[in-house]
């Protein structure tokens, strides 16, 4: 009797779910259809009769004056210089900047200058990609409103080549299965990496893990759960992907073990401007009354400025035992919203509880000369952020001939602050105490020690040049040309 009431209740369930699957693949054919009808009725023949090839990058926050805007803007310089039926298209959310003050910018900020024109399509709803929109579950959040993102992207431009250079993977196999796309993308740093899910397993209080959570088992455990859910997912989004370009050692090392998808994956450096650096002339240092520390990053929280500062107060604090020169931190970034000022004025406050305000000064959104004329100036270069990617800010740092010292993880660790032919390039830190002693080291070295250190640094960063990024950019990306 059971097993018929079984059948009963189990056969009619399944027959209703293969009409639901049925109907969602014809759903979705239909909408791939009418995407690929819209697409003819957006784009138009050229003269010669010949439809340029449409090279989408998806980059909703492409007037930012970070490291992933610098790849942005080279790798579409280097497609326009290798390919002349492309047409770059920029997905974007500054709405705020016309198209030509956007490349404006990417000149003044990175010293890129486009040979072509890039079409602009501007977005309305990039609120939806905004932490601040998800004070829970912010990973998936910012996920499902990546595809809503997308959905608008997708509906006001329909390209050829899809290229997700801002880290959403959730759009690729929206452009993919529905835009009849050929996808790729150039992952700067894994939404959720193997490290966060061993912080929340660990029960660590980080940025992204709150002591409420590490202080609750049960709390603790259905993050895990949910980090496990969302990494699968992530997973299975990324894997669809045609080409798969990663910017270091530490990020494949993760992209690998979530997408598993090692054929069409590879490691292509981001481009580091180092020739405008190493063009500055590494002179002897010149005594002087005062010593600069100099720090390159964006205003964001995973880049912990207030490590800098507080590592910086206590140097300042041990400085003052004996005569020694004067100290001043610059701390040179990008900010992005309004999030990012408030951030900014967080750090100020620091500054002032600190006692430290009049040795701290704060460089925001500045033009390309002046950061080289800070870096020109520097010491030291300071890096804190745990487990970067990559590290463009600790490159330049290292060409412009500042003695390095970045966090003991990440790209840093494994691919930028390594011994080159034998020598020393510079130094790692992990924490408040050995930052500041390693500071402190580096002021005591003698001026000729210094400049061995700052000669073999710049020595080792040709391999980061926006040469050798165009070549390996180039041949990552050939199998969506075909």
């Amino acid at each position: 009797a059971c097993f018929r009431l079984l059948c009963s209740l189990l056969i009619p369930a399944l027959f209703l779910s293969g009409i639901l699957c049925v109907c969602l693949v014809v759903l979705l054919w239909g909408i791939r259809l009418w995407i690929q009808q819209r697409k003819k009725q957006l784009t138009s023949a050229e003269k010669d009769g010949k439809r340029p090839l449409l090279v989408a990058f998806f980059h909703p926050y492409c007037n930012a004056g970070g490291g992933g805007e610098r790849v942005l803007w080279c790798a579409i310089r280097t497609l326009q210089k290798k390919y002349r039926n492309v047409t770059c298209v920029v997905y974007t959310g500054d709405r705020d900047a016309a198209g030509e003050e956007i490349v404006e910018g990417a000149f003044r900020r990175f010293n890129i200058k486009l040979t072509h024109p890039v079409k602009f399509v501007f977005l309305e709803k990039r609120y939806l990609v905004e932490a601040s929109l998800y004070p829970h579950f912010t990973l998936l959040g910012q996920s499902l409103g990546s595809v809503f993102l997308g959905w608008e992207a997708l509906l006001k431009c329909v390209p050829d080549i899809y290229i997700d250079s801002m880290g959403y993977a959730f759009t690729l196999p929206l452009f993919k299965y529905l835009g009849g796309c050929r996808v790729g993308c150039y992952v700067h740093y894994p939404t959720i990496s193997t490290d966060m899910l061993s912080v929340v397993r660990n029960q660590d209080t980080r940025f992204n893990n709150a002591a409420f959570i590490t202080n609750n088992p049960l709390f603790s455990k259905f993050k895990l759960v949910y980090y496990y859910f969302f990494a699968f997912m992530y997973g299975l989004v990324g894997s669809c992907s045609d080409v798969i370009m990663v910017n270091s050692s530490w990020t494949l090392n993760h992209i690998l073990s979530l997408w598993r998808a090692g054929a069409c994956t590879s490691v292509v450096y981001p481009p580091c401007d180092v020739q405008t650096f190493l063009d500055i002339p590494l002179e002897d240092e010149k005594s002087t009354a005062e010593y600069s520390i100099v720090s390159v990053s964006q205003f964001r929280p995973e880049k912990d400025h207030p490590l800098q500062i507080r590592a910086f107060a206590k140097l300042l604090k041990e400085k003052r035992l004996g005569q020694q020169p004067s100290l001043k931190l610059i701390l040179i970034g990008g900010c992005r919203n309004q999030e990012d000022e408030e951030r900014v004025n967080n750090l100020k406050h620091l500054c002032e509880e600190l006692g430290v305000s009049n040795n701290v000064t704060f460089r925001i959104n500045i033009p390309f000369e002046e950061l080289k004329r800070h870096l020109a100036e520097a010491t030291i270069g300071l890096h804190t952020m745990w487990n970067e990617h990559f590290g463009i800010g600790v490159v330049e740092c290292m060409a412009a001939g500042t003695v390095i010292l970045a966090h003991n993880s990440g790209g840093p660790k494994l691919d930028i602050v390594v011994p080159y032919e034998g020598h020393t390039t510079g130094f790692l830190a992990e924490n408040e105490d050995n930052y500041a002693e390693t500071m402190a080291y580096i002021l005591s070295l003698s001026p000729e020690k210094r400049l061995e250190i700052r000669e073999n640094a710049r020595r080792s960063v040709h391999r980061f040049s926006d040469q050798h990024f165009e070549e390996t950019f180039l041949l990552s990306v050939e199998p969506l040309f075909k």
